[in-house]
């Protein structure tokens, strides 16, 4: 792979004061050097249908394109009713399909997220590893960013003002990026077929 190491950041929340875009926004001002963090929105991306799976919006097409262009993921998710939000899993449903076509496939991938309660996002981001393995992510295991009382670490406007919480995500990069020197091809250069993953009846390759 190149020297720079390049890190897609997504964030699983689309209100407009979300602590986890603010705590996306943080983390690219903390990237290690050599290597960059390119935000993606998924305010465009519609409810997955698999009729049209074969013939993606525009919009979806760009998310794997995304996906494919960069060496890791960065997913920054809230917790609602102890998982993760229904518009995060659209969008992995989205870029994992169809069969055979994943964007997700053998890229290193880290979680973060931020949450008004005392224990953060971490039924949610267990959550999301779950469904990290059905997809061939490879996940760092620590550190675990896991931003409890949100409210008092951003200010109004939504800076990240907490110094260990910051220091914290410096760690996860830096991991995130040694970790992906270590293991990650560079993006994608070849059919789609490279990217196919084996079928599993409990998993999304299964049609539906």
């Amino acid at each position: 792979m190149s020297s720079q190491v390049r890190i897609l950041g997504i964030a699983g929340s689309l209100r407009r004061g979300s602590y986890n875009q603010a705590a996306l926004r943080a983390a690219k001002l903390l990237v290690p050097e050599n290597s960059e963090l390119d935000l993606f929105q998924l305010d465009g991306i519609p409810m997955f249908n698999e009729d049209d799976e074969k013939r993606p919006p525009s919009s979806v097409l760009e998310l794997k394109k995304r996906i494919r262009s960069a060496n890791s993921v960065l997913i920054v998710t809230p917790e609602y009713n102890y998982s993760i939000p229904g518009v995060l899993k659209n969008a992995i449903d989205w870029a994992s399909r169809p069969h055979g076509d994943s964007a997700w496939s053998g890229k290193s991938a880290a979680i973060m997220g931020a949450s008004l309660g005392a224990i953060g996002t971490a039924r949610a981001q267990y959550h999301l590893r779950q469904i990290f393995v059905t997809l061939n992510l490879f996940t760092l295991n620590q550190p675990e960013v896991i931003i409890a009382d949100a409210a008092h670490r951003f200010d109004e406007n939504g800076n990240l003002i907490h110094e260990p919480t910051k220091q914290l995500i410096q760690e996860l990069l830096k991991s995130l990026v040694d970790w992906t020197r270590r293991m990650s091809p560079a993006p994608e250069s070849t059919s789609a077929s490279s990217t196919a993953t084996a079928w599993h009846p409990l998993g999304r390759g299964a049609p539906a």
